[in-house]
């Protein structure tokens, strides 16, 4: 693995504690990364059968050899009927799929960076009708979508439920086996994971509905059933958020104390860091308190945490993905929330997006090379 390309003098105080704030190591588990300096997963929709091509790898690895110490890869369906509605979007299952992956993970080695992929099931998002598999129902812990609409699938069995754990499991033994460093387990946004999570979508009245701890079950279960798939020292961490894609406003804990309820059970389960997505870092999570939803992570858990949303930039990013720009946004605060340690690394979506160089333009001083957000950039892998 080759190294971090060394940083040139920083030209200004400011640029200089960037420098050094986010070029520090940090270890989750068995993993040390090189500084702090994740990125987001983003899907991009550019693997034709699910299988990430050249054009991917390079993609990953640009990013890599310019600083990038993590790269969590874009949301990959895990091996189950319902778990995708793309034949474009990756699949973490199938020898060619598991091939082009290993180069993917090779060339981010290659890079001096490491790399998880982010193992993903989406449930009652799911459309009838597309592929992979066509004919596969939407599925979920009631049938539920997220904007309340019933019927729109079926509520899972308890072997539906095995299947989707075994689905997880199998895709992280895959990972570690084809030279992945660790892996991300999918559950925000409102897809399926999040749909237990969340008391609007899981109506059950079994050992997986009910109050948070119950809600949390089927979490902890794929988490449990990931641990042991993998070596004891191989990182797995748990990517969770308050808001869902179509309700902005949703929470899964109005109180700390709620939301430790839901965190204890998957930290116990083997989670060893959790990815608090946030729409804007900067907004605190609880009154009474300026820490944002990965600094109560950290504080409830003790586990490290990873923070995201809209670094860098100031625009809304569903606005952005829409075809709006954004404008740079200072970092400042985003240094001394790290400095006082409210969360461990800093996951950059569009800002790495548009610009493979970010990192090493932070990591070098070079804050005043940095490029406001282009929608454009979605539509290449540049």
């Amino acid at each position: 693995m080759t190294a971090t390309p060394a940083a040139t003098p920083a030209t200004t105080p400011a640029a200089a504690r960037a420098a050094e704030i986010l070029g520090r190591p940090v270890s989750l588990n068995g993993l040390t990364m090189p500084n702090r300096i994740a990125m987001a997963p983003m899907t991009r929709m550019f693997s034709p059968g699910g299988i990430p091509g050249e054009d991917v790898a390079s993609y990953y690895g640009r990013r890599a050899a310019a600083g990038v110490g993590l790269v969590v890869t874009e949301g990959t369906y895990v091996g189950h009927d319902s778990a995708g509605q793309s034949d474009r979007v990756p699949r973490f299952h199938g020898e060619e799929q598991l091939a082009g992956w290993a180069k993917v993970a090779e060339a981010v080695h290659a890079g001096g960076g490491t790399i998880m992929p982010q193992l993903w099931h989406i449930g009652m998002v799911r459309e009838q009708g597309r592929p992979p598999v066509a004919d596969a129902p939407a599925v979920g812990p009631s049938g539920v979508r997220t904007d309340g609409t019933e019927g729109a699938g079926k509520a899972m069995t308890q072997r539906d439920l095995d299947d989707v754990i075994g689905a997880f499991a199998e895709a992280a033994a895959a990972a570690e086996r084809i030279g992945f460093d660790g892996v991300e387990i999918h559950g925000a946004h409102g897809y399926l994971i999040d749909q237990f999570l969340w008391a609007g979508t899981n109506r059950r009245t079994d050992a997986y509905g009910g109050d948070p701890v119950a809600r949390t079950r089927f979490a902890a279960e794929i988490v449990a059933a990931v641990r042991q798939s993998v070596s004891p020292e191989f990182p797995v961490v748990f990517r969770y958020s308050q808001w869902k894609q179509d309700a902005y406003d949703a929470r899964l804990a109005e109180t700390p104390e709620e939301l430790e309820a839901i965190l204890a059970p998957l930290a116990a389960a083997g989670v060893d860091a959790f990815h608090a997505s946030t729409r804007r870092y900067w907004v605190p999570e609880f009154d009474g308190s300026d820490l944002n939803l990965a600094g109560w992570t950290k504080k409830l858990t003790g586990r490290p945490t990873i923070t995201v949303g809209s670094v860098g930039l100031d625009g809304e990013f569903f606005k952005a993905f829409q075809g709006e720009g954004s404008a740079l946004r200072s970092i400042d605060d985003l240094l001394d929330r790290l400095e006082r340690d409210e969360f461990d690394l800093v996951a950059v979506g569009r800002a790495l997006l548009q610009d493979p160089e970010w990192a090493a333009k932070v990591l070098a001083g070079r804050l005043d090379e940095l490029k406001p957000y282009d929608a454009a950039s979605l539509k290449t892998l540049s």
